[in-house]
């Protein structure tokens, strides 16, 4: 029998209805997974117990009474600490936050506790959420369960780590240069980050984002399986019109041609052999679900990358540049200052001009989805890094050219996916899934056809 902890979301919600198990005990069962493992990890940083259980009794109370329980009933999850949930400190990784404690839960918080989710932890996050690793002064280091020596991604580290490793069917994670896409892809797990209004979200005890923020954030869950990772997007996009950006797009779109494009090295990217053998095998399983593949060119990264950075940046220069050398995290100071030294200040013509080409490169990405539904592309061209290689001396370049694909896609507010491509030589393997906006389904489908014809993923023990 499949231990509690280690059923998936929608196993655990279909077995709960059922009346076969209850969410207390399935709460239980989670919260002694977290004792055993989180130790050798650090994933999850702030405990929720006491609130865990409750949600847990709540959800065993509703279906006692035969009112509907939720989409999630019982199913175990964890929040990063840079959302606001209620009672706790949204730290963002940083000891200055330490008391910034939140007095109501962020849109995405309160959605997921609609839907029946039980909270069973808080996840951690580099320093400001500024890396594709998980390290910082105020909740320390977070490890990768399948192979402590490779990075647990970032900045949603936690969050990935602890799904793996079972700690929690669903991660709640956020992305805004590849914090949902690059964890999923280093710990082995599923990822999705949603385009830009899909998932209601915002942090009402700290002042709202710049436009670059507001543009290019967006939250996202992580799981081990697609049906997962279907089910916690449906529950985390309802309705919240506390974030303006959110949208009552549907969650299916319609019909769709099945005729992906196949992208090995966008725009030149050096492209590693482990990588490129994922993709083709992503791409060959989509054929044999039917799908037409054509390898061709991508629409344009690169100058979305840099606008992006520019956009970020201008926004972190405005607001955060003196937080972050007053917080004096080493990590985050190097990789702002490596990041400052590669984009330069701009002024308000550059500020404006990069607003008005984000204009002109959605365009050309929706017109390439005219041709195709589906981009396969590299996730980073390189396996998982070499844990904390970002601040090695002369890295930096190198990690965050692997990292094309993860940076230049949020300037659209476009949707991507990491699916799970097993292993190669000791590190996690994915393939990227773009589509247009509110295109999710595809993505999803895609990626249930490409599960399906490969081994399952199985929990990481630490």
């Amino acid at each position: 029998m499949t231990d509690l902890w280690a059923l998936t979301a929608a196993e655990t919600t279909r077995r709960i209805k059922a009346k076969e198990i209850t969410a207390r005990e399935v709460a239980e069962a989670t919260l002694a997974r977290l004792e055993a493992v989180n130790p050798a990890i650090n994933a999850v940083v702030q405990r929720t117990d006491d609130e865990a259980l409750a949600a847990a009794d709540a959800v065993d109370a509703k279906i006692l009474k035969g009112e509907d329980p939720g989409l999630l009933a019982g199913a175990p999850t964890t929040i990063k600490v840079n959302v606001d949930q209620a009672g706790y400190a949204t730290t963002n990784g940083l000891t200055m936050m330490a008391d910034h404690k939140a007095t109501e839960d962020s849109p995405v918080v309160a959605n997921l506790k609609k839907a029946g989710a039980v909270i069973v932890g808080r996840t951690n996050t580099p320093a400001f959420s500024l890396r594709w690793f998980t390290r910082n002064d105020i909740h320390g280091h977070t490890k990768n369960p399948r192979n402590s020596a490779l990075t647990p991604g970032g900045s949603s580290g936690g969050a990935a780590a602890a799904t793996a490793a079972g700690i929690g069917a669903i991660g709640h994670g956020s992305d805004i240069g590849g914090s949902v896409r690059y964890p999923a892809y280093a710990c082995g797990i599923q990822g999705i980050r949603p385009t830009l209004g899909r998932i209601p979200a915002a942090n009402l005890s700290l002042p709202d984002r710049h436009i670059g923020g507001q543009l290019m954030a967006v939250s996202g869950p992580l799981t081990r399986t697609i049906e997962d990772l279907r089910l916690s997007l449906e529950a985390m996009s309802a309705r919240d019109v506390r974030d303006p950006w959110w949208t009552p797009a549907p969650l299916d779109l319609g019909p769709y041609t099945k005729r992906a494009a196949l992208c090995i090295s966008p725009e030149g990217l050096q492209t590693h052999p482990d990588v490129e053998v994922s993709l083709r095998a992503a791409a060959s399983r989509l054929q044999d679900a039917g799908w037409t593949i054509e390898e061709t060119d991508s629409p344009p990264f690169r100058e979305p990358a840099r606008l992006q950075a520019q956009l970020w940046l201008a926004e972190t220069r405005r607001a955060a540049e003196d937080p972050i050398y007053k917080e004096g995290n080493a990590d985050a100071i190097h990789v702002y200052d490596e990041m400052k030294r590669l984009c330069p200040a701009p002024d308000m013509n550059d500020l404006l001009d990069a607003l008005q080409n984000r204009n002109v490169f959605l365009r050309q990405w929706n017109l390439f989805f005219e041709d195709y539904t589906l981009l396969i592309c590299p996730i980073s061209s390189e396996p998982p890094f070499r844990d904390q290689r970002d601040v090695e001396p002369g890295e930096f370049e190198k990690v965050i050219e692997a990292q094309l694909t993860q940076v230049g896609l949020p300037l659209m507010g476009l949707p991507g996916l990491n699916v799970a491509m097993g292993e190669a030589n000791g590190a996690p393997m994915g393939a990227q899934l773009i589509a247009g906006r509110y295109r999710e389904d595809i993505m999803l489908d895609a990626a249930e056809a490409i599960e399906a014809r490969g081994a399952a993923v199985e929990i990481a023990t630490p």
